[in-house]
């Protein structure tokens, strides 16, 4: 099948939290990024380098989880292009919705797990304060280095029960590629990791095993380096965040990590993947056995059990209302 670039990048993320004021401020204050704006209903926050408005629309809600995804087109075209597909493609179609501070009209649609995508290609390019301007031209916003100060959004993960299915689905609406994929002994994928572009991957599911449809596992901001990390480790630290795994290394994609739940419960991820890139046009996914993953980590480290398990909003357990 021949590359689609149809989809320029992944452009923000909405996450849901029932503790906005404690959301806002670590993500503002401990987590590093910066509120670009602010309406009745949401937070428009980004990281330091991010171009756009905003990467991250924190909202307000009656619980946790995942609000949409939004990736923007490579042009005018492109998004009538993957208009056209995604109608055709048998997924349910939400249609046309207006934009709000970051951008203008998105075309919204939905996978067979509940998440809601949309598409868009009019933005708004974050546009710094006095206060925020940046020495040189070529950057998006000063570096502030508050908090942990992560430069830009880099990918999320999803959970899904058939990440096969879910697989057709980003190949089929998205034009997405698969890097590297996880195939348990039973013959189900237990994870793929996709791109648009020639970033490894924006996007990656994973099964689901908290007995729910339509979660999130994380949301993950980039850092200039490894060193950074080990930085927000201690940060995370002072200010009572839990901290539920690393600093440490991915053996899929390479990528060193540091996992936190924020004080709603979303998991949040800060991440290094180096200089790593799929240059490749005719790239081959890379597979990992269930053997290879019980390995644990690239350096042995094993997963921790709520890695599995923990995703927003929390399982409802019987008797809940």
């Amino acid at each position: 099948m021949e590359p689609c670039f149809d989809i320029a990048h992944l452009g923000h993320v909405e996450m849901f939290t029932d503790k906005y004021d404690e959301s806002l401020d670590f993500f503002v204050n401990v987590y590093g990024l910066t509120l670009a704006g602010e309406d009745e209903s949401s937070a428009y926050l980004r990281g330091w380098d991010d171009y756009e408005f905003h990467t991250l629309k924190l909202t307000r809600h009656e619980t946790t989880g995942i609000g949409h995804v939004a990736y923007r087109v490579s042009s005018p075209q492109a998004l009538e292009r993957r208009v056209t597909a995604i109608e055709a493609s048998g997924y349910d179609v939400l249609g046309w919705v207006d934009g709000d501070m970051g951008h203008g009209r998105a075309f919204r649609f939905r996978d067979p797990f509940g998440h809601i995508f949309e598409i868009y290609w009019e933005t708004v390019r974050y546009d710094p304060p006095p206060a925020e301007r940046p020495k040189l031209k070529n950057l998006a916003q000063r570096y502030h280095a508050r908090g942990c100060h992560p430069r830009r959004l880099d990918h999320l993960n999803l959970l899904a029960a058939d990440v096969s299915e879910f697989r057709k689905f980003m190949e089929t609406c998205l034009g997405s590629r698969v890097t590297e994929m996880i195939q348990l002994d039973n013959g189900r994928l237990g994870g793929c990791w996709f791109t648009v572009n020639n970033k490894t991957y924006d996007l990656a599911c994973t099964e689901e095993h908290g007995g729910d449809d339509g979660r999130l596992h994380h949301v993950t901001y980039a850092t200039d380096t490894r060193e950074e990390i080990l930085r927000a480790a201690d940060i995370f630290l002072e200010n009572g965040i839990h901290i539920e795994t690393g600093p440490h290394k991915h053996a899929i994609q390479g990528t060193f990590f540091l996992y936190v739940w924020e004080p709603a419960g979303n998991r949040v991820e800060l991440a290094n993947s180096g200089a790593r890139l799929i240059l490749a046009p005719d790239w081959q996914p890379v597979v990992w056995t269930e053997t290879e993953r019980k390995k644990g980590q690239a350096w042995g480290l094993k997963t921790i059990e709520t890695f599995h398990t923990h995703g927003t909003p929390p399982v409802k357990k019987q008797g809940d209302h």
